[in-house]
């Protein structure tokens, strides 16, 4: 088996730590067409830092921009995104555009491995003939595909690729047994065979809509709770003393997984005839959470009496999850712009997020320190360590008097409290 030759395509939060574990037992080459990523790769450093820099530089990954080296693979493993657009559609234009790029340059008889959250059919019915067009090779004749669902949870040192269940799926069993071979070499949590493709697709994107339907719960809950003048981490804290209790916390619910899968498997669901209600209404009160928070805000202010426009606010964090740079479908943006709506000003501090990436993505420049008594209102939208371990004599110098700090995740013990 060490002679197997795998090319990984995408080399983002999902490929690169995938790539650098499957390199300590078998010969990889990371492919990724962003060659400044490429560069910083060559260098020895994971711009997401999902891979320490030590790792990344021992290990023995080949990285490239070049397409060509996917002649040389008995395995290509597709690691791409899979956003939706601008309708709430699924963009399956990475995944097509990785398929081309790969079925021209695909080897006879290799397996081409997808790890895209997808719905149900795509890598059988769309990605199948966009390799057999590409290459000029027929399925399961001159090249064979596999499905394997990708687990990776960003930011997460203790929940990783070897140490996740691997869900596989093949065409033929002998692709099944291969891909079971491979995967369990580098997984020590073991791999579990699906009966199909088609499950293994559908697996993976429940994993999300599940996650999804129970945090827009909690959502409703903070709403309800909200109004009530009551604490919902109070109320989840009490509740979380029952053995079967869920543990989900409310919050915005952005990235590219959980805000994102839930409209592939409502896409495919209409499709074949079914009007998805729980995954549809869970996606409506999780997507409408950035205007509600903002609008409280909004409210707080006024019961301050402050004349709400001209108000300056300071956002504290701007990725879609704590400690991570990922800005992808952050819904931190959500409150910005409904706040900038009502003639707020808004500071941006995020010490963990690209400065360039923000700017380069939503024309926010982020701030690298805020002003002492400058701001009406504070909003802890991510919960980044440092902004965890901020303390309130700290706080105080941020805001002006009768300032309100408003703490959505409600992790500081001081949710909503004017100073």
């Amino acid at each position: 088996m060490e002679s197997v030759s795998i090319t990984v395509v995408g080399l983002g939060y999902v490929g690169l730590p995938l790539a650098v574990e499957l390199a300590k037992y078998f010969q990889v080459t990371g492919l990724d067409i962003n060659t400044r990523r490429v560069k910083i790769l060559q260098g020895g450093d994971d711009p997401n830092g999902e891979v320490d820099s030590s790792d990344l530089r021992q290990s023995s990954l080949s990285v490239s921009a070049n397409p060509q080296t996917i002649k040389k693979a008995d395995i290509v493993i597709i690691a791409v995104p899979t956003p939706i657009d601008d309708h709430k559609t699924p963009d399956l234009a990475p995944v097509i555009s990785a398929s081309q790029t790969v079925g021209k340059n695909l080897k006879k008889g290799a397996v081409v491995v997808y790890e895209s959250t997808v719905y149900p059919g795509v890598t059988e019915d769309i990605c199948v003939p966009v390799l057999e067009k590409s290459s000029g090779m027929k399925w399961k004749k001159g090249f064979f595909v596999g499905y394997s669902p990708e687990r990776i949870n960003p930011g997460d040192k203790v929940h990783t690729f070897s140490t996740i269940t691997k869900v596989v799926a093949g065409d033929t069993k002998e692709t099944l047994s291969l891909l079971a071979e491979v995967y369990g070499t580098a997984v020590t949590a073991g791999v579990y065979k699906a009966q199909s493709i088609k499950v293994a697709e559908a697996a993976k994107v429940i994993e999300n809509t599940q996650r999804d339907i129970n945090i827009a719960l909690m959502n409703e809950l903070r709403i309800l709770f909200d109004k009530m003048g009551i604490s919902t981490r109070s109320v989840l804290e009490a509740a979380g003393t029952k053995w079967n209790f869920l543990r989900f916390e409310p919050g915005l619910v952005g990235g590219h997984c959980i805000g994102v899968d839930p409209y592939y498997l409502a896409y495919k669901a209409e499709e074949v005839g079914h009007h998805p209600q729980i995954i549809n209404a869970g996606r409506r009160i999780n997507d409408a959470m950035g205007r509600y928070f903002a609008r409280e805000l909004v409210k707080k202010l006024i019961d301050k009496k402050r004349v709400v426009k001209g108000c300056r606010v300071l956002m504290c964090g701007i990725t879609f999850k704590e400690n991570v740079p990922d800005i992808r479908n952050s819904k931190v943006i959500d409150i910005i712009n409904e706040l900038k709506f009502f003639g707020i000003k808004v500071d941006v501090w995020d010490p963990v997020a690209d400065a360039g990436e923000v700017f380069d993505e939503y024309g926010i420049r982020l701030i690298r320190k805020p002003r002492t008594g400058m701001y009406d209102g504070l909003v802890f939208a991510v919960k980044h360590l440092p902004f965890v371990r901020l303390r309130t004599k700290n706080l105080k110098k941020l805001l002006k008097k009768g300032g309100i700090l408003y703490d959505i995740k409600e992790v500081l013990g001081r949710s909503n409290e004017s100073f």
